[in-house]
């Protein structure tokens, strides 16, 4: 009714991990992006996932190079900052969905 807490509708999903996956597998342009840092990726990823991080200065910047007609499937440790990140992403015009729970959460 009113917004009186100042929080926003979110421009995208947040998914569990089952979900994210038959969804990202189902997707004919779809994009993994994994929004940890370079140290956390070079630990262990999501096979296929592109290392994009969202705490870098070079964030939004990189963001005008992602193509608008894929769909962009977000991860990272807790699933914060990729809520941060599919912000960001849907805000520019892109379709985004959240790994709820972070990259523990994809189904092995």
């Amino acid at each position: 009714m009113f917004n009186i807490f100042g929080s926003k509708p979110k421009n995208y999903e947040n998914l569990d991990g089952n979900t994210f996956k038959t969804k990202y597998n189902n997707t004919l342009k779809a994009e993994l992006l994994d929004v940890r840092t370079a140290g956390e990726f070079a630990s262990g990823s999501i096979p296929g996932a592109k290392n994009l991080d969202v705490t870098s200065s070079q964030f939004q910047q990189a963001l005008k190079t992602l193509d608008k007609d894929k769909e962009y499937f977000v991860f990272c440790r807790s699933g914060n900052r990729s809520g941060s990140a599919c912000d960001m992403l849907s805000a520019q015009g892109f379709k985004a969905y959240n790994l709820s729970g972070g990259v523990g959460s994809w189904p092995r």
